[in-house]
């Protein structure tokens, strides 16, 4: 059921019902799994930085739709670093996929896989291309791996800019909290 602006919006509770459940669709269990905040802390590292240590809080918002909306921020001695968002969502059983946007001037999108291992963890890793504004730092690659064990999320983001190759930039252990 398709609504217009021109058309009214059901009235009563129970069309109302009906028309929110034909309009929401399922979203797979294992990326539902994800749903909630995140938060820990984590360790950064590349070729042309020193390390850091930050605290990461990461966020997937179940959206009524086959997709997640997601955030990350991220904080140094309490102060904001950086910060992401976009959408996770699962074409296929096994495929998922990301859209994400960075306020330092890259959109990055991408595709890979989503598995269950052998411990009933949720592992899943895409691989995207970056789209750079042109004013930004050069980032051609972005790798996301993350495993959910329960209320426990592995997260690592390798990244391949500025000519170097592909290297772990972001690792860190987060909890669901929310």
């Amino acid at each position: 059921m398709i609504w217009s602006i021109a058309t009214s919006f059901p009235t009563s509770r129970a069309t109302w019902l009906r028309f929110w459940h034909s309009e929401r669709m399922a979203l797979d269990p294992r990326l539902a799994r994800l749903v909630g905040t995140w938060r820990g802390d984590g360790v950064g590292c590349y070729p042309t930085i020193a390390d850091f240590a930050y605290t990461d809080e990461i966020t997937f918002n179940d959206t009524g739709k086959p997709f997640l909306h997601f955030v990350q921020r991220t904080w140094i001695n309490g102060e904001p670093r950086h910060t992401e968002t976009g959408y996770w969502r699962m074409p296929s059983p096994d495929a998922v996929e990301v859209v994400i946007a960075l306020p330092t001037g890259q959109a990055e999108r991408g595709s890979g896989t989503c598995r269950t291992d052998e411990d009933g963890a949720i592992v899943m890793e895409t691989d995207s291309s970056v789209q750079n504004t042109p004013s930004a730092k050069q980032v051609d690659r972005i790798v996301r791996r993350l495993r959910v064990d329960g209320d426990r999320m592995h997260y690592e983001v390798l990244m391949e800019a500025v000519g170097q190759g592909l290297a772990l930039h972001l690792s860190s252990d987060v909890r669901r909290a929310l």
